[in-house]
C-alpha cells in the first residue's frame, strides 16, 4: 500500500465533518472505524431491519457503506475547497452478508487531479471469524472550487 500525502492539512476534520452530515450513515448506525489518508474504514452493526428476505445485510446496505468508504477514502486526498461525488462504481457480491458487524475498506489506488480510482471491500465478521462478502471498484470526481456543504435545506 503506497502512502499518500493529502493536500489539505485539515483533510481529518474535513472528512469527518462530511461523514457527520450523510445522514444516511446515521439512520444506518454506521460510524468512520479508521481513516488515514488514502483509506477508510466504515463499521456497521448488524440490524435485523437492515436486512433482507433471507436475513442477510441488504446488497443496497453493503454498496452503501462500500461507497462510502471509497468517497471517503478519495476525499482525504483532495484539496480543501472540494467536495467529491462518486462517477460510477462496480460491485461484485461473493457471499451472502451474514455476521455480527460489517467493514467496508475503501483504499485509493490512484489519487488523480479530477478523478480517482479506488477499491473498497466489505467483509462480515462473525465469532471472530471474518469473510468477504463484497468488493468495489469506483472512480471518485473532485469538484474543485466547490466546497462540501448541502446545497438544499
Amino acid at each position: 500500500m503506497s502512502a499518500f500525502k493529502p493536500r489539505d492539512p485539515d483533510w481529518e476534520n474535513k472528512v469527518r465533518t462530511s461523514f457527520a452530515r450523510q445522514t444516511v450513515m446515521e439512520t444506518i448506525g454506521a460510524r468512520i472505524a479508521s481513516l488515514r489518508p488514502g483509506f477508510c474504514e466504515i463499521e456497521l452493526p448488524y440490524r435485523r431491519d437492515l436486512c433482507q428476505q433471507h436475513g442477510f445485510l441488504h446488497a443496497g446496505i453493503t454498496t452503501t457503506i462500500a461507497d462510502s468508504a471509497a468517497g471517503y477514502a478519495a476525499f482525504s486526498l483532495m484539496p480543501p475547497d472540494a467536495s467529491v461525488l462518486t462517477v460510477e462504481f462496480k460491485v461484485n457480491l461473493m457471499a451472502p452478508a451474514a455476521g455480527d458487524r460489517f467493514l467496508a475498506r475503501g483504499n485509493v489506488i490512484k489519487a488523480g487531479r479530477t478523478l480517482t480510482v479506488v477499491e473498497a471491500e466489505v467483509i462480515a465478521e462473525q465469532g471472530g471469524e471474518r469473510k468477504p462478502v463484497a468488493q468495489m471498484l469506483a472512480t471518485m470526481m473532485c469538484l474543485e472550487g466547490k466546497a462540501d456543504v448541502p446545497e438544499r435545506g
